[in-house]
């Protein structure tokens, strides 16, 4: 095991810093993720800047250890290629190639969760919940000369994620370079990798006839709320009292929907009348689902619907902890890789998350805020880097996925939960309205806690 002297302090001062990088070694170990990209664009003997590198110095930028790709390009050592040449390639990066590297971190780092038993509690078990969700990336600068006349924010494209909420993984990614398109439009490959007993949980953005039809044909479930106007169905029975959740009153009644070449199919419709309106103002949510209800009950479906907001929870992680939009990087192709780095990135936080829920339990897990662990890597990595040579950590990519989680665990036991805990707040309140001084720019704020404490 990796566990000579230095590291071994490390451990004992910054568990999380170590885990994080170990386990960033090893889901993105150079060989398997060259030789996944020159299966996806073959082999060429004079290649110089390889893919494995590419992602190296893209995870530095997301991972907030170096603030630029140029940044990482200077800290690494013996690059055979020209900073230019390492622009060029990011900007022609295949989409698929980056999507590829996140269902290879998915597929590295999910054996080595489950060695751990650290996957969260099975919400529906016997079927794997899916949760699909959009995220459009923010505008960047304009340093792509055909943006520099533009006063529009630029936006570089859009992305379907695939997450995982019991290992919190992102296992799939759909990339898109048109901003402006249909996020139903990218339905297709999402539809191929629709799996028996999978439970696709998403937004009524996607509730489409095509897209419910093409799950149950596959013998995938869904859970999607209902949009007002994309299914027809020609029955509808009366509406059932199916008991509360935590948030609101819940009803059932059953539909027949109507599908492609007249086909039909038989769900369920569910309402839950919520005790507090939403943000948005909205009084009820209604979903439709094919799950059959000896595997789950009108509440139950509900709530699997209400933890759809775990994928915001990852945009925000991949937002606020990890950097997953480089603005700097204009060319789509290029953000785009950025963003499918940074889940990849994310992946490496969900093993590390899932191993303290195996040594300190699920409570402490929860409460582990991810922001505080980004700080003590972002604080540690070049001192590590310093102290632990780079051959120290070779050895991680050919372990065992039994050996990996044996580690991960050994090395978060020393860990203080309260050192990372989220930081607690008290309830929300209402925003008075700013009426004092209106009419002035600004005021001295000492002189107003003076008049205050009077």
């Amino acid at each position: 095991m990796l566990m000579d002297a230095v590291i071994d302090r490390f451990i004992q001062r910054t568990p999380m810093a170590v885990a994080v990088r170990g386990t960033l070694e090893y889901a993105l170990a150079p060989e398997p993720l060259d030789a996944l990209f020159e299966e996806l664009v073959g082999e060429r003997a004079d290649r110089q800047l390889l893919f494995s590198t590419c992602v190296d110095l893209m995870a530095c930028v997301v991972n907030r250890v170096n603030r630029s790709v140029l940044a990482s390009y200077r800290a690494a050592e013996d690059l055979p290629v020209y900073v230019s040449a390492v622009y060029q390639r990011l900007q022609r990066m295949p989409l698929e190639a980056a999507r590829q590297l996140v269902r290879h971190t998915a597929a590295r780092l999910e054996p080595v969760i489950r060695a751990m038993n650290g996957a969260a509690a099975d919400r529906l078990p016997g079927y794997r919940v899916k949760i699909l969700d959009g995220n459009h990336l923010t505008r960047t600068q304009r340093r792509v000369k055909a943006l520099r006349e533009v006063a529009a924010g630029p936006l570089p494209g859009q992305a379907l994620v695939v997450l995982d909420p019991a290992l919190g993984l992102a296992l799939d990614v759909i990339g898109c370079e048109d901003a402006h398109a249909q996020e139903r439009s990218l339905l297709a490959p999402v539809l191929e990798t629709v799996r028996p007993k999978d439970v696709w949980v998403d937004d009524r953005n996607f509730c489409t006839t095509d897209f419910l039809f093409g799950i149950s044909t596959r013998e995938g479930y869904f859970i999607t709320r209902r949009h007002a106007s994309t299914l027809s169905w020609e029955e509808e029975s009366p509406w059932v009292a199916a008991g509360r959740t935590d948030t609101g009153v819940v009803d059932e009644q059953a539909l027949v929907l109507l599908g492609p070449r007249t086909s039909h199919l038989r769900v369920r419709h569910i309402r839950l009348t919520l005790d507090q309106p939403t943000q948005d103002g909205d009084t009820f949510i209604e979903v439709v689902t094919n799950l059959p209800a000896e595997a789950a009950g009108a509440a139950t479906v509900a709530e699997l619907y209400r933890d759809r907001w775990r994928v915001e929870g990852l945009f925000h992680r991949l937002t606020v902890v990890l950097q997953c939009e480089v603005n700097a990087l204009g060319y789509p192709p290029a953000a785009l890789f950025g963003f499918c780095v940074a889940l990849a990135s994310s992946n490496a936080y969900a093993a590390v998350r899932a191993a303290v829920r195996a040594e300190h339990g699920a409570e402490a897990a929860e409460e582990v805020s991810e922001y505080y662990v980004s700080a003590e890597l972002e604080r540690t990595v070049e001192g590590m880097a310093v102290a632990v040579p780079e051959e120290n950590w070779a050895p991680i990519a050919g372990w065992s996925a039994e050996q990996m989680g044996a580690w991960l665990r050994a090395v978060v036991r020393p860990m203080k939960p309260e050192r990372y805990k989220k930081a607690t707040r008290g309830p929300k309140k209402n925003k008075p309205r700013r009426t004092r001084f209106a009419s002035k720019k600004h005021i001295a704020t000492a002189r107003l806690l003076k008049s205050e404490q009077k």
